[in-house]
């Protein structure tokens, strides 16, 4: 089954006390493009996140966002330096005694001085923080590879669709082409006999300048080359996985065979036939720039 490149997926998971978000979104991109944005704590999980999403995706500018928030406040502990802040009391009532200054030490003040307080953090188990973020990380992911699968079935419908259609204006396009012929023959003779007054027409002639304008108009190698394309595309998409640069490259020899089928319709009808069959295939090159 094909897929789309565009899709969001997004996981919350509480695991061993932090609450772990994570979101994934794509739009269409020529490569894999992948960015992450981490908080501090997690930033040395950045390349497994980015070797998670490789594993899953081929092609599309993908973003992914991860937050934590920890039950415990990560257990920080708060301790008071008693011999610093006794040295700023000792300090500050000096400056009391020797300069005649207002006493109005308060703890607020006292508080505000470097290092009266440190701060300590429990040692972080990266590689548990890293095995309980990708458990979240691959929820995420597949929520979002299924909108995607989702999206590529209808691409997948579309596509087949618009093939048949196709199709149906092509066999409209070759009823057609051999119907111009005769009325090119019917044309030519019926000219000729004006011309000639009722004067014995060389029918051979009239054969031969059918004959010519038949090799001229005839569009027998595109439309079969052309059927082929979608039959290639039909089993190109039966095949699934990463198609799309694939499918980019046979719209443009799908469109080749429709220019040059264009080019040499002669009957206005056949033309706007042709016209048609373009704007189905501009519809397919579209599609195809979202599949991955």
């Amino acid at each position: 089954m094909i897929k789309s490149m565009t899709g969001y997926g997004r996981a919350v998971e509480t695991v061993n006390g932090r609450e772990y978000t994570v979101e994934l979104r794509s739009v269409n991109n020529r490569y894999l493009d992948c960015s992450v944005r981490l908080p501090r704590i997690l930033t040395f999980a950045e390349e497994a996140i980015k070797q998670a999403v490789k594993n899953s995706v081929s092609r599309g500018k993908v973003d992914v966002f991860v937050s934590v928030c920890s039950e415990g406040g990560d257990d920080v502990q708060v301790t008071l330096n008693k011999s610093v802040l006794e040295n700023y009391l000792e300090a500050m009532r000096q400056m009391v005694t020797e300069y005649s200054i207002t006493d109005d030490i308060s703890v607020s003040s006292l508080s505000r001085m470097p290092e009266v307080f440190s701060l300590e953090k429990p040692q972080l188990d990266e590689e548990q923080l890293l095995t309980d973020l990708m458990e979240v990380v691959g929820k995420a992911l597949a929520g979002y590879d299924a909108m995607r699968t989702t999206e590529g079935e209808a691409l997948d419908r579309d596509l087949r669709s618009r093939g048949e259609t196709i199709l149906d204006l092509v066999a409209q396009v070759e009823k057609g082409n051999v119907q111009t012929v005769i009325d090119y023959r019917a044309r030519l003779e019926s000219k000729l006999k004006e011309v000639l007054n009722n004067i014995a027409i060389d029918e051979s002639r009239i054969l031969t300048e059918a004959a010519i304008f038949a090799d001229k108009v005839a569009v027998d190698e595109e439309t079969v080359r052309l059927r082929s394309h979608l039959k290639q595309m039909n089993t190109m998409l039966d095949g699934g996985g990463a198609v799309g640069r694939k499918l980019d490259f046979l719209l443009q020899e799908m469109n080749r065979e429709a220019n040059t089928i264009g080019s040499k319709c002669t009957d206005v009808k056949l033309t706007r036939i042709v016209v048609d069959i373009k704007a189905e295939l501009e519809k397919i090159r579209e599609q195809t720039q979202n599949i991955e």
